[in-house]
């Protein structure tokens, strides 16, 4: 049925298949991991990559060969870690020295963990976590000091929530708290990754200077992630919106969900991303610290799919109602632009930027701050990349004699135009292979195109049925005879 669905609306909507033929079929690695010369237990580390997370996996995968295994195991690591600390059937008093020791256990060979509950969506990692050390071991020391020292302290940050009664029965309670919870699971990360890409050399050394950079991109995707998953964390009796800015709108958290509160829980739902959009800056100027392709390009793509996400769930009544996620075509389509450099991205985020403020409402009591804030990403893009004025461009063509040549919009149409006829061809030639094959396997079954063809020479297009039908097969056949 889902199958079936996809396939539907991907009819009606052709340019979405477009970009996932696309991406299919013209995306081209920066670099391939070669499976054949890893040992076993480096495989088994990629597999339980691919099982705990498929979009990370992929642009990980794609990561230089300096970075591929470090990025990896620092994902396994982390991952392994928020196993434990998300698992309910695990008692705190077993739970908390688990978090607070988990560097130690990088230590351990052979360690294993087999005492999540069955339905742990992960638990099969920590079963075979003893694959991860042996690896871990393997990497450079440097690194291996790095994914120590943000594991400890993502440890210690998960046991003290643990640990927090309050934060377990009403859920975040304030800004502060809500951005240090995000600091905890999400600016770390940030952090992590930052030092492995400056230790490597691919990455500018200031970025160490400006701390509040690498918190800022992890700050953008959490904050972005949690206000998409309120209905399957409200579901799952989890509170993540902080009572700071819900209690402003609605006297009960459960009134978010209450389609009376409509209204108000959109309201809402604005301020909270306004509270992301603050971080769009910072995440851009971050991105341009990065020297190599493939660390951009790691970097570059959740941080697209995140401003495209808060233009979604922005003024979306449905987040309240399911999950709520951007399209295949639309993650293609942002794959490929971005996959780029930095002017690419700026772009994107400016025009997801233009259309959160096109959707912002005057009704909305953070109308004019989430137009304030719109505007200052603009202005940030603009001061990096200039947008040319075509009125000045015709000045200047007229100045010199020569005609008005926007080059860039007519690459853009020649590729594009160029993608139309590969789509074009791609589409016949699957009708036409459909149609043989239906055709086969009506002759094989019995039909009688002889007939088909002679009723179409008389200028008879409708087929007969019944007994007509049995007449004109009985006629054909005697007069053969």
């Amino acid at each position: 049925m889902v199958a079936i669905k996809t396939v539907a609306y991907l009819l009606v909507h052709p340019n979405q298949l477009r970009s996932i033929i696309q991406w299919k079929v013209w995306h081209d690695p920066v670099h391939s991991r070669n499976p054949e010369k890893e040992s076993q237990t480096l495989r088994s580390c990629f597999k339980f990559l691919d099982m705990t997370s498929r979009s990370f996996s992929s642009v990980i995968q794609e990561l230089t060969p300096e970075l591929l295994v470090p990025v990896a195991l620092f994902y396994l690591v982390l991952r392994g870690l928020d196993t434990i600390e998300d698992d309910m059937t695990i008692a705190l008093d077993e739970k908390e020295p688990l978090l607070r020791s988990f560097d130690q256990i990088l230590d351990k060979d052979g360690w294993t963990f087999d005492r999540n509950g069955p339905n742990e969506k992960d638990r099969e990692l920590l079963v075979h976590f003893d694959d991860i050390i042996t690896e871990f071991k393997l990497i450079k020391p440097a690194y291996q000091s790095i994914i120590k020292d943000i594991t400890t302290k993502m440890g210690n940050g998960m046991a003290d929530y643990a640990n927090n009664a309050e934060h377990n029965v009403n859920g975040v309670n304030t800004i502060k708290d809500y951005e240090l919870y995000c600091h905890y699971v999400a600016g770390l990360v940030g952090d992590g990754l930052t030092r492995l890409f400056v230790e490597s050399k691919l990455a500018n050394p200031a970025l160490l200077k400006r701390p509040e950079l690498s918190e800022s991109m992890g700050q953008f995707l959490q904050k972005t992630n949690i206000i998409r998953d309120i209905r399957e964390d409200y579901d799952d009796k989890r509170r993540f919106w902080p009572k700071e800015i819900w209690s402003k709108h609605v006297t009960k958290f459960d009134d978010l969900f209450d389609p009376n509160h409509r209204t108000e829980a959109l309201a809402c739902s604005s301020e909270m991303v306004l509270n992301s959009l603050k971080h769009a800056e910072e995440c851009l100027f971050y991105l341009a610290g990065l020297k190599e392709q493939s660390v951009f390009n790691f970097a570059a793509i959740p941080q697209v799919m995140a401003i495209a996400t808060l233009e979604l769930v922005f003024q979306n009544p449905d987040i309240f109602t399911k999950i709520v996620k951007i399209t295949k075509g639309d993650a293609c389509q942002l794959m490929m632009e971005c996959s780029q450099n930095l002017h690419t991205v700026c772009d994107i985020f400016k025009r997801y930027a233009q259309r959160i403020h096109k959707k912002n409402s005057p009704k909305d009591p953070n109308f004019l701050a989430i137009s304030l804030e719109c505007a200052k990403i603009e202005q940030f893009i603009e001061s990096i990349f200039p947008s040319q004025d075509p009125k000045v461009l015709s000045l200047v063509a007229a100045s010199q004699g020569g005609p008005v040549v926007d080059e860039k919009s007519k690459a853009e149409q020649a590729a594009a135009n160029k993608d139309v006829m590969y789509l074009a061809f791609a589409v016949i030639a699957t009708l036409g292979l459909i149609s043989v094959l239906m055709i086969g396997a009506a002759w094989l079954a019995g039909a009688r195109f002889d007939i088909a063809f002679a009723e179409l020479r008389k200028g008879i297009f409708s087929p007969k049925t019944g007994e007509e039908a049995a007449a004109v097969v009985a006629q054909h056949d005697h007069g053969e005879l």
